[in-house]
């Protein structure tokens, strides 16, 4: 379903500056479990392993970079098909509605390109797999306790609508349970 095969790269330029997309790779994942790690609680924690794992699963797994520093990872995305193996609350919320989406499992932008809008651009990505595997919708879930005002304002602008909430973890994560036409 990835929009990206792996060693193709698309390049475009956001506020001045030139990035490309491409699939994640296993040289990658240091950086992507940093970047996961350091945006703890708005994504679950990982080890390398799951990381790995995760990726493994995906139906799409990308990630930007500027194309001035191609090897420093900026930001990705990990998505799931219908009817994967992957044991996430959140993700069988949606699968338990629908077989007709993908989800949005996680997207980081490292601290340092936040407002830059790579987020929009890992989220074209998302889309662009979406419609070539002829999904309906796009799924994905935001903090609101603990908030995280600025994703749902970022999802809000994407034409994301809540669909539902959930508590999760025991009670002590709530989400908004988002999904976008595609």
């Amino acid at each position: 379903m990835s929009p990206v095969p792996l060693g193709v790269v698309l390049v475009g330029i956001v506020e001045d500056m030139m990035y490309s997309v491409r699939a994640l790779g296993a040289l990658d994942l240091p950086q992507v479990l940093t970047l996961n790690n350091e945006a703890v609680p708005a994504v679950n924690e990982l080890d390398a392993d799951a990381l790995a794992a995760l990726v493994a699963s995906a139906a799409h797994s990308v990630v930007v970079t500027s194309t001035a520093d191609p090897a420093t990872v900026l930001g990705f995305v990990i998505g799931f098909a219908p009817r994967a193996e992957y044991a996430s609350e959140n993700y069988r919320w949606f699968g338990a509605r629908s077989n007709d989406f993908l989800y949005v499992d996680r997207i980081v932008v490292a601290p340092t390109a936040r407002s830059g809008g790579l987020g929009q651009v890992l989220y074209g990505s998302v889309f662009e797999a979406a419609r070539k595997a002829q999904a309906a919708e796009v799924f994905c879930e935001v903090n609101t306790f603990p908030p995280n005002p600025r994703s749902l304002a970022f999802h809000s602008r994407l034409g994301f609508t809540t669909i539902g909430e959930q508590s999760t973890k025991g009670d002590t994560v709530v989400v908004a349970l988002l999904a976008a036409p595609v």
